[in-house]
C-alpha cells in the first residue's frame, strides 16, 4: 500500500488552549506543528513551509497581521494559504487582512465543522494551485526547447542556402 503523506498545518496562537483545541480538531487528517508567538511562526515557516497557517490575530511582540505580511513578502511562504482565527470581528480588520494577503477568517469561538471545511477548502485551492504552476513550467521548458530547437534548424537552413564562393 502507498503511504501518502498528509497535509502540514502551522497553528499559531499564543493561547496553549487554543493551540490544543484546533490541534484536536485537526489532527486526525493534518500533521500539525504549533507555534505560540508570531517570531516564533516565523522561524518555523521559514525553516520547512507548511501547506497551510492557520494564524492568531492578537498576539503580543507581533500580532498576526505583521506575520502574515512578513510571510507573504517571503518567496518561500508567499504562496501558503493564511487563514486568521480572530475574536476580532470588524470589517476594517478583515479588509487589512485580506489586502495582506490571507485567505480567509474564521472568528472565535471556533466551530470545528467550520475549521475543518475551510482548512479542507484551502488545501484543495493550494494544491491546485501547486499542480497548475508545476505544469506550466513544464510548457514553459518544453517551449523554450521547442524555440532553441527550430532556432537550431533555422541557422542549418540559412547555413546550407549561403551561397558559396
Amino acid at each position: 500500500m502507498e503511504s501518502v503523506e498528509r497535509p502540514q498545518v502551522l497553528i499559531v496562537d499564543d493561547t496553549p488552549l487554543n493551540q490544543l483545541l484546533l490541534t484536536r480538531i485537526l489532527e486526525k487528517e493534518y500533521l500539525v506543528r504549533s507555534a505560540s508567538s508570531g517570531q516564533e511562526a516565523l522561524n518555523s515557516a521559514f525553516a520547512s513551509a507548511p501547506d497551510i497557517i492557520l494564524l492568531d490575530v492578537m498576539m503580543p511582540e507581533m500580532d498576526g497581521f505583521e506575520v502574515c505580511r512578513r510571510l507573504k513578502d517571503n518567496p518561500s511562504t508567499t504562496h501558503i494559504p493564511v487563514i486568521f482565527i480572530t475574536a476580532k470581528n470588524e470589517v476594517e480588520d478583515e479588509e487589512l487582512g485580506f489586502s495582506l494577503g490571507a485567505a480567509d477568517f474564521i472568528h472565535k469561538p471556533i466551530s470545528a465543522p467550520i475549521v475543518v471545511s475551510r482548512v479542507k477548502t484551502h488545501l484543495k485551492i493550494k494544491f491546485m494551485q501547486d499542480y497548475l504552476l508545476y505544469e506550466n513550467s513544464l510548457l514553459q521548458k518544453d517551449a523554450k526547447q521547442r524555440t532553441m530547437e527550430l532556432e537550431q534548424i533555422r541557422e542549418f537552413i540559412t547555413s546550407i542556402q549561403a551561397p558559396r564562393k
